[in-house]
């Protein structure tokens, strides 16, 4: 998951990819020493009842760009969820190929990290995995304006309809963890939404040409309990 970050260059090589990163300066040693890190294999979940998360997205206004680590997208304010009366406002989404969560030992193409932020700072982020299928149509303005280099932001040419970009139904994973890059900060709130969506061979090729591999090995769950619900 992309956070904004002032250590040191980062990415996902041999000399600079998940297995240095927490050496790569003391400001990302949570990397290395944290004991609740994400992503996870999602397997073996409890099934329990879980706080239901109210989605408030709308069609959105949204700027575009490559980070040097992923395409992120800028929706304009107003979009969020609520999760236990608390309410995460939209900051941006970001994808990885391949997906990082992996399903029973199984990674699929593509992965999409909606990430929220409380007013008290806490980040609550929900996570869509993409198979192999149709093309999608929601994500097509996104596509037609794909960043191929790190450059400032640029406007979507229409909005998007962020609504689309979340599968029916809703059920979802739910566990504890951290930030997917540097500085992998622990006391996330995950929500990876069980059913995944599609994209075109032709969309999840266009992505891989400008990120091949821009993905975290899964990491151990240690005490952690993974619901479903």
């Amino acid at each position: 998951m992309c956070e904004e970050e002032n250590g040191a260059a980062w990415g996902y090589e041999a000399h600079n990819g998940p297995a240095v990163w927490g050496r790569l300066d003391s400001a990302y040693e949570t990397c290395s020493l944290g004991g609740e890190q994400s992503p996870i294999d999602l397997s073996g979940a409890r099934r329990a009842r879980v706080d239901q998360v109210e989605f408030a997205y709308r069609f959105a206004r949204s700027t575009v760009e490559n980070t040097g680590h992923s395409i992120q997208v800028n929706p304009e304010p107003g979009n969020g969820i609520v999760v236990g009366g608390v309410r995460f406002d939209l900051e941006q989404f970001h994808f990885h190929h391949g997906a990082e969560h992996t399903i029973e030992g199984v990674r699929l193409p593509l992965e999409m990290h909606f990430v929220h932020r409380s007013d008290g700072g806490s980040l609550a982020v929900v996570g869509v995995l993409f198979r192999e299928g149709p093309a999608n149509r929601a994500l097509a303005p996104v596509w037609s304006s794909l960043p191929a280099v790190a450059e400032p932001p640029r406007d979507v040419p229409d909005a998007v309809e962020l609504p689309a970009l979340l599968p029916a139904p809703r059920t979802s994973w739910r566990y504890r963890g951290s930030l997917t890059t540097p500085p992998c900060t622990e006391g996330v709130a995950w929500i990876v939404l069980t059913e995944p969506l599609t994209l075109s061979a032709a969309q999840i090729g266009a992505f891989a040409a400008i990120f091949p591999n821009n993905y975290r090995p899964v990491q151990p769950l240690g005490e952690r309990v993974l619901v479903r619900g």
